[in-house]
């Protein structure tokens, strides 16, 4: 009896393991790639861009990852990526109405398989000293033999792969792309670099525009018209204009185009006036663009030769190799407390890096409306542009700051009919206001494009690869998306950038370093006053004293040095506060996170299980 009760115990052990087994692997193919997202802007889940792109598609989308599954067996950290990789993959797949056909692959070295993934393109990525390479790419093919590949998905960029993955797909699914016209002064392609005598590269947001859309370089000079397929107009740092392209661009926006302006009234990277003869040219040459008829008949209110200057949002930077660096209150890092997040364009961009940027206003009697996309905070106040010109230490520009309360309107949507700025015309086909609403979009700088204040840009073996640290390019690249009506990969370019500023002790470094700067200079005003007494105190020797020091300079020069060592330590002392200051929130928050959050949840659990027995009790 006792042998039968083991041996059904035995057995149902058995039967239980079994069907335990069972059920895991049920569980692990039903609930693949199934999650709770917690992060705070759930980047692990599909966002609403992506699902409009797969809703969209109507014809069959082939994509392939090779990934080698085996050569990576000894790297854990790239196989951990690669299942999030595929997991991502699968659950596009499964949105898409059987419209995605997703096949994995693993490629083995001197295999049809490497060969085939060579040949779309893809990088082998050597992972040890003995030159095995592994693959971790995608490529993807539609019905019309279109192609587009990803070489190679980076773990470090994981903040980019949504993004990465559905631009593919849209890329595929809409072979013809939307026309942009570009007109600029500036140097943004490929040309001839005088100051170093070679080939220079293309702007990495000139890179961009090219993969997006079909992107038309206009000659500023020859332009007369505006032809009817181009979707959107992108003017950058327009100067001297002539009267027909100005009337060119009015005709295509009255007839409903869109706009897309950026001015500057001191665009750094503007080379006219540039002699290899006379270095100081370029720097006092005028490097600010306008556009005032056609922005005084939209109503706007724009002026050439004035910056905002911004203290809550000054850009740190380096003065001189040795020195700390200071904050400069011309080249401002807008957060996302400055875009407008109730407009498609900027709502889900964190930062945007702006220098010596003008501001926008909407004149009285003006008709059209403006609506801010990006504002600096309120800290803020305005400045001539030429106050930049020979500027050693940009703190000079914060020592007579008077913030005037408002907030500038660097970038605005100008909605409403637009009227003609060239009313005497009367050729045929010439309208005088538009029939219906219409939209401009335009930025008072066009610092932003370049590459230093956005992206990095890298070269890995042999493809330019960028690491974009701030939203700029995801500003221009959006804002033509929506001109042209395709927003659906908006939301996606949003989740980029994942990083998450300390606020609070960035607060911190502003306060230390206004109340440092303070002490440097009641310092520099004390050896003045110090060497203005010397210089008088000398003056009044004769010239066979002069290289001997009176009591009263021994006396003046003692007090001096004493002064000197006693601000120097309340300098150290700044800096050892804010110290301080930093370890204690370090210190409270490591507390909150290890001790008190845990605590808290040990208790509620404690007095829910309290609670629970004093129900069953009194049941």
């Amino acid at each position: 009896m006792t042998s039968n009760r083991k041996t059904l115990s035995g057995g149902a052990l058995l039967i239980l393991i079994v069907l335990f087994i069972g059920l895991m692997l049920v569980v692990n193919v039903m609930f693949r790639g199934a999650r709770v997202d917690l992060t705070q802007n759930n980047l692990y889940t599909l966002s609403s861009g992506t699902k409009e792109i797969l809703a969209k598609l109507d014809e069959p989308i082939n994509l392939y990852l090779f990934y080698s599954d085996k050569g990576s067996q000894n790297i854990p950290q790239l196989r951990t990526y690669a299942t999030r990789v595929r997991e991502l993959l699968e659950e596009m797949a499964a949105r898409s109405n059987g419209n995605i056909h997703l096949q994995v692959i693993d490629p083995l070295p001197f295999s049809e398989d490497e060969d085939r993934a060579t040949t779309y393109g893809l990088q082998a990525v050597p992972v040890t000293a003995g030159g095995e390479t592994v693959f971790l790419g995608l490529a993807g093919t539609n019905s019309t033999n279109g192609q587009s590949v990803i070489p190679f998905f980076q773990p470090d960029k994981e903040s980019f792969l949504e993004y990465d993955v559905a631009k593919l797909v849209h890329e595929l699914a809409t072979p013809k792309k939307p026309v942009v016209g570009l007109v600029s002064n500036l140097p943004m392609g490929v040309g001839f670099d005088p100051e170093t005598r070679q080939m220079r590269d293309p702007w990495a947001i000139q890179q961009q525009l090219s993969q997006s859309f079909d992107v038309r370089d206009l000659n500023p000079g020859g332009i007369k018209s505006i032809d009817p397929d181009i979707s959107v107009l992108v003017l950058v740092h327009p100067k001297a204009l002539s009267d027909e392209a100005q009337y060119a661009i009015d005709q295509f926006v009255l007839r409903g185009g869109h706009l897309l302006v950026f001015v500057d009234p001191d665009a750094e990277l503007d080379t006219s006036g540039a002699d290899p003869q006379d270095p100081q040219a370029a720097m006092f040459a005028d490097h600010s663009s306008d556009l005032p008829r056609l922005f005084k008949a939209w109503g706007i209110e724009y002026d050439a030769k004035t910056i905002v200057l911004d203290r809550a949002r000054a850009v740190a930077v380096s003065i001189g190799q040795g020195r700390a660096p200071v904050h400069h209150p011309g080249i401002i890092g807008l957060t996302a407390a400055d875009l407008n997040h109730d407009d498609v364009v900027t709502a889900n961009l964190e930062s945007i890096n702006v220098s010596s940027a003008g501001f926008f206003g909407l004149a009285k009697d003006a008709t059209t409306r403006l609506v801010p996309l990006m504002q600096s905070s309120g800290d803020a106040t305005t400045s001539p542009a030429s106050r930049l010109k020979m500027l050693p230490d940009p703190s000079a520009l914060l020592s007579d700051f008077k913030p005037t309360g408002e907030r500038y309107v660097i970038a605005g949507r100008v909605e409403g009919k637009f009227k003609s700025a060239f009313p005497e015309r009367n050729e045929a086909g010439h309208l005088a206001e538009s029939k219906e609403d219409g939209q401009i979009v335009l930025v008072a700088d066009t610092d932003l494009l370049a590459d230093r204040l956005w992206v990095q840009v890298q070269n890995f073996l042999g493809q330019k690869l960028m690491n974009a640290f701030a939203n700029n390019g995801d500003l221009v690249l959006n804002t033509i998306d929506n001109l042209t009506g395709s927003s659906a990969l908006i939301s996606i370019r949003g989740r980029a950038t994942s990083q998450r500023p300390f606020t609070t002790v960035e607060a911190l470094k502003r306060s230390a370093d206004d109340r440092f700067r303070a002490k440097e200079q009641e310092l520099q005003q004390e050896l003045q006053e110090t060497e203005r007494k010397l210089a008088q105190l000398q003056s009044a020797k004769t010239s066979d004293q002069a290289m001997i020091l009176s009591p009263e300079q021994k006396s003046e020069l003692d007090n001096f040095v004493k002064r000197k060592a006693e601000i120097r330590k309340e300098l150290r002392d700044v800096r050892r506060s804010l110290d301080a200051e930093i370890e204690s929130l370090g210190s409270r928050l490591k507390f909150l996170n290890i001790v008190f959050v845990p605590l808290l949840v040990t208790l509620v659990a404690i007095g829910f299980a309290l609670w629970q027995v004093r129900r069953r009790k009194s049941a």
